[in-house]
């Protein structure tokens, strides 16, 4: 049997940021900015009411019927390379991070 990811604590963070723990213990701050499109999410672009998200099912969910599949919340918090978050261990916060560019080195003189 494969591993289900099911969220079993959620708290709002910032923004469209909330820290998720998963029942496998894994715990990161997803940013549900990017999912949030179509008529079914257009409620959550109001951060009053993204705030108002509560735990159904395993997963994250909101008063007006969305929610996000527990996998796929599991897959972005688990993502390897993360470009949207990462964790400061010396400050014990998460913070923003744009996606990764990559860099042309500069000539060495």
């Amino acid at each position: 049997m494969s591993f289900l990811p099911s969220v079993v604590h959620a708290e709002y963070r910032d923004k469209f940021r909330i820290r998720l723990t998963f029942n496998d213990g894994t715990t990161e701050t997803v940013d549900f900015s990017g999912w949030l499109e179509g008529p079914i999410f257009e409620p959550l672009h109001k951060v009053g009411y993204f705030r108002r998200f509560f735990l159904e099912g395993g997963t994250v969910s909101w008063p007006n019927g969305a929610d996000i599949a527990p996998e796929t919340l599991y897959e972005a918090a688990t993502r390897e390379g993360r470009s949207n978050t990462y964790e400061d261990s010396s400050r014990q916060e998460t913070i923003m991070r744009t996606p990764s560019v990559k860099r042309q080195k500069s000539p060495q003189r």
